[in-house]
């Protein structure tokens, strides 16, 4: 697991969520097949990729893509889908 928090500050203050406070943000990558799975619980956000390196990488991206491109009711219903990590 690699927190994500870091990674989207500078992201999201360019985005739709300007007023809006994330939480800390969390990827759990895990090998499948022949490459990994990254997923974002949080907000339910998937990707992967041939290496960790490469999956870290790949969900960063997709995750920046949902900040930048979302609104605030859809990100704030991805986030109170009720999923915590601790």
């Amino acid at each position: 697991m690699r927190g994500l928090a870091n990674a989207f500050q500078a992201q999201s203050r360019s985005s739709n969520l300007s007023a809006m406070k994330l939480p800390k943000l969390t990827a759990v990558i895990e090998r499948e097949d022949d490459g990994f799975v990254a997923t974002c619980p949080e907000l339910g956000v998937t990707s992967q990729g041939r290496t960790v390196d490469e999956a870290e990488l790949m969900i960063k991206e997709a995750v920046d893509l949902l900040l930048e491109e979302a609104d605030e009711t859809e990100i704030a219903r991805r986030l109170n889908r009720g999923v915590k990590v601790v």
